[in-house]
């Protein structure tokens, strides 16, 4: 049985497509599930267009400067083409729930409409863990962020990275992931509660360089109580 979310502390987050399969296969799903992460973290009813977003810049912003109280602090976030990460801080306690369900069914009809499809999209319910400890907090933003990695360097959790400068500039061209935003490239930070992070890990040139320390001496052990992957 789950532990009970509490309003306050912080959580990862994993949810993945049934069976494994694809939930992004393009640019614009990824893209509408970003959005989703903004416009379904409030307390009021929303909708479900995409007509009050738009890009500039390599940014997503609202259109619209409208009071919002937000559901859950989103700390940290990657997309991977069949499974999201989240790292947050649920300000109700039956915040992180309602975002979720919100999040999940959102896009699930987005993607059922535009696929032609029916019936489940992510397997069952999502996993949360709350991070107590401070040394899964360290080290947690950095596996997350590291993910995308999996796409260029499989090899990178058992410490097989051939060359690390060519994987860290893998990492800064990847959208989809909160990553840029915490290294000074502005790309999703409406998105995200970045303040409390970046004066943890010392500023954003802080992050970066731990970022890249921890490619080289991976520290696994540490959160596997707390990574969430079978």
């Amino acid at each position: 049985m789950r532990e009970k979310i509490v309003a306050g502390n912080i959580y990862h987050v994993l949810n993945r497509g049934v069976d494994k399969r694809k939930i992004f296969l393009d640019d614009n799903d990824y893209l509408r599930f970003i959005h989703d992460l903004f416009e379904f973290n409030n307390t009021n009813p929303v909708n479900n267009n995409f007509h009050r977003f738009k890009t500039h810049h390599n940014d997503m912003r609202c259109r619209y400067d409208e009071p919002k109280e937000l559901l859950v602090e989103i700390m940290v976030f990657c997309l991977m083409p069949n499974h999201y990460h989240l790292l947050v801080k649920p300000r109700f306690d039956d915040g992180l729930t309602k975002f979720i369900r919100r999040l999940n069914m959102g896009y699930s009809k987005y993607f059922n409409n535009k696929n032609e499809r029916s019936g489940a999209l992510f397997e069952g319910r999502y996993k949360a863990v709350a991070i107590k400890d401070e040394g899964h907090f360290i080290h947690l933003p950095y596996y997350i962020h590291l993910n995308p990695l999996d796409l260029e360097s499989p090899g990178w959790r058992e410490r097989e990275i051939v060359d690390s400068k060519k994987s860290l500039d893998f990492l800064e061209n990847y959208r989809w992931s909160s990553y840029l935003d915490y290294i000074g490239k502005k790309n999703f930070p409406s998105v995200i509660s970045q303040g409390f992070l970046l004066e943890f890990f010392n500023g954003r040139e802080g992050y970066k360089k731990s970022v890249s320390d921890w490619l080289v001496n991976i520290e696994i052990e540490k959160i596997k109580d707390v990574i969430l992957e079978d």
